[in-house]
């Protein structure tokens, strides 16, 4: 069992082994089911939309009139994946023996089965699995709940923003495979203190003195602040930062969503692990206003990404050494960090 000491001053980092260790991946990918995930945000969707995050759980979003249903993508006959790709639809057909559903998942018809006694019955329509919406944006899950208290923090701070309408803008879609364990990119998000030594440009616009993190249940908020000149949001009045000139609020909410709200709209990332020591990592942005697009801390988030994937996969070599076991925290700039290894740990 692994203590992260709750005094930063005394505490050491996650043993190697969390980076390292095939069976502790596996022992903390079962719990993402108990948590909430970024499915898509309206925007995004069409009659059928295939899920991709870390749930490893083959799911779809069905848009049928306004209504959103987060249903299973595995065929009730013999399991094979319903749907392959997102598009429009009016209904749903498996393409292995054609079985068909409603877009809300419930069984419709099935070639060849006309002598099948006690046939169809509730276990032939597709499960359901609860989903969430907050300001356009759907979230799902397997077995989580109090969705409040999981974007309570994130609705604090952006909630007066216009997210309903922000406007996916597929050409800002990346995926990334990165060779290193999923903690280890986490670990890297949720702090500024690397920025001088890694990205020169962000360290241009952010007032480094000036960057903040805050901790709350579940997550952390990194709250960069512009320097003289560059692009800020425009606060209103009530709000709690109002005067401040904020370029960017960074959320991470566990175990691998990260929300970055900038001046020209939001980029949702998403750390999904494939291996204790292989990554993808998804980008999806969403416009609020293109006029700003290219500028301040949001405005070269390809490059600021590789130069993440090279710390981060140069530190995959780092703890799988014999030489390294555990580290310790910056009282000043890892809170982050350590408030993820004690959430990850409990």
């Amino acid at each position: 069992m692994t203590i992260i000491d709750p005094d930063i001053r005394k505490a050491e980092t996650l043993p190697s082994r969390f980076y390292t260790d095939s069976n502790v991946l596996n022992e903390i990918l079962f719990s993402f089911g108990n948590h909430w995930h970024f499915a898509a945000h309206r925007s995004q969707l069409s009659s059928v939309h295939s899920i991709d995050n870390s749930l490893r759980e083959p799911m779809l979003l069905t848009l049928d009139g306004g209504d959103v249903h987060c249903i299973s993508n595995v065929c009730t006959h013999r399991g094979m994946l319903v749907c392959s790709e997102s598009g429009k639809a009016r209904r749903l057909q498996c393409p292995y023996h054609g079985r068909t559903f409603d877009l809300d998942g419930r069984f419709r018809n099935m070639p060849e089965f006309s002598e099948v006694e006690n046939f169809p019955t509730e276990n032939d329509h597709l499960t359901q699995f609860p989903l969430a919406e907050w300001k356009g944006m759907l979230f799902n899950t397997i077995t989580a709940d109090n969705f409040e208290g999981f974007i309570e923090a994130v609705d604090a701070r952006v909630g007066w923003l216009d997210i309903e309408n922000f406007s996916h803008d597929i050409s800002r879609h990346r995926s990334y495979t990165i060779d290193s364990n999923w903690a280890l990119y986490v670990d890297n998000y949720l702090e500024g203190f690397h920025i001088p030594f890694v990205h020169g440009d962000l360290h241009q616009v952010l007032d480094y003195d000036g960057y903040r993190t805050e901790l709350f249940e579940g997550g952390v908020l990194q709250i960069g602040i512009a320097n003289e000149g560059e692009p800020c949001f425009d606060l209103p009045a009530n709000h709690p930062d109002f005067g401040q000139k904020v370029a960017a609020y960074y959320y991470w909410l566990f175990p691998g969503l990260m929300l970055n709200f900038y001046p020209w709209g939001l980029s949702v990332n998403l750390v999904i692990p494939e291996a204790v020591d292989r990554t993808r990592i998804v980008y999806h942005g969403f416009v609020d206003d293109a006029s700003m697009l290219g500028q301040g801390a949001g405005g070269d988030l390809d490059k600021v990404e590789a130069e993440d994937q090279f710390v981060v996969e140069g530190c995959q070599k780092g703890v799988s050494s014999i030489a390294y076991e555990r580290g310790r925290y910056s009282p000043t700039k890892e809170t982050g960090v350590h408030h993820f290894h004690r959430i990850l740990t409990e």
